[in-house]
């Protein structure tokens, strides 16, 4: 499969990139049902690795089965439950199976999720997992050792938080993701527009790799309280939580409020991901309002 991922980033045309969770349990068809609208309307798909520390099939081999229904995916990989090795083997496989796209992360804690007594391993984080694709791509093993059977072909992208409080960890966070070799960065989920603007103009000016505004659908009012309660960093403006509140279909008001984030996102950086948590098959709806055709 010709990646439409990698030639739209060195191409510079508007990226825009979703989510999809695993399932949990043996059968994937609603996954693929959700996605299948995806399909021409968004140049990869991100397969989660244990988001939330909550037990779902394997990212690698949700990412196959992506692949194998012509859906590019981005496979997400996790330090959380894999040593050096285990994460190594990993990614050779995922090479060999044609998934090329790996979003490299720490992952959350093992107490956040549905396995809280389980153990963590957490023998790398983010960055010294993108110096190990960087060097399994140049064909030698985290050890310095030759891959005597031939280099990976990995294109590595990492997650940015522009809304971090710290705007000197914001900043070192990304400089040495760079350094590390990221090719994209997506961020988390945007609602200060001016603060994603800052962070382009004087943190990502410094490169040229994309940065991917987290785009989330929120479904009600009552989803954005709970957003607001839950996930750290994440504050839903109060005039947002009340235009669902009183909308009368909320999801519908929900979809609106993505589509005009992705208008200002537009404006600002070179791509979106779009977060629409058991319903990615409202995507395909959403670039419609925001005024984004179908990929060519």
């Amino acid at each position: 499969m010709t990646s439409s991922f990698r030639q739209a980033l060195y191409s510079g045309e508007f990226i825009i990139t979703a989510e999809a969770m695993p399932p949990k349990g043996g059968d994937p068809s609603h996954m693929l049902e959700m996605v299948k609208p995806l399909k021409g309307r968004v140049h990869a798909v991100n397969i989660t690795d244990g988001s939330r520390a909550v037990l779902r099939m394997s990212s690698l081999a949700c990412s196959v089965l992506l692949q194998q229904n012509g859906i590019e995916p981005i496979c997400q990989m996790t330090c959380r439950d894999r040593n050096r090795m285990a994460l190594q083997s990993d990614l050779m496989g995922a090479n060999a199976l044609g998934i090329h796209n790996i979003l490299a992360l720490t992952g959350d804690p093992v107490k956040a999720g549905d396995h809280p007594d389980g153990r963590a391993v957490f023998e790398l984080e983010s960055v010294r997992l993108l110096k190990v694709i960087d060097k399994l791509n140049q064909g030698i093993d985290s050890n310095d050792k030759p891959l005597t059977d031939g280099a990976l072909n990995m294109l590595a992208g990492a997650a940015v938080d522009p809304q971090l409080k710290s705007w000197s960890g914001l900043q070192s966070r990304f400089e040495k993701k760079l350094a590390a070799g990221a090719q994209f960065f997506q961020s988390q989920l945007i609602t200060d527009f001016e603060r994603l603007d800052k962070f382009m103009t004087q943190v990502a000016s410094q490169s040229d790799k994309p940065i991917l505004a987290g785009i989330f659908l929120l479904k009600s009012a009552k989803n954005a309280q709970f957003i607001n309660r839950c996930v750290p960093g994440v504050q839903i403006p109060d005039e947002i939580i009340e235009r669902l509140a009183n909308a009368e279909k909320p999801l519908l008001e929900g979809m609106r409020i993505a589509a005009e984030q992705i208008k200002l996102a537009r404006d600002i950086c070179q791509g979106v991901h779009l977060m629409a948590v058991k319903r990615e098959d409202l995507i395909p709806q959403i670039l419609d309002l925001a005024e984004i055709a179908p990929l060519a």
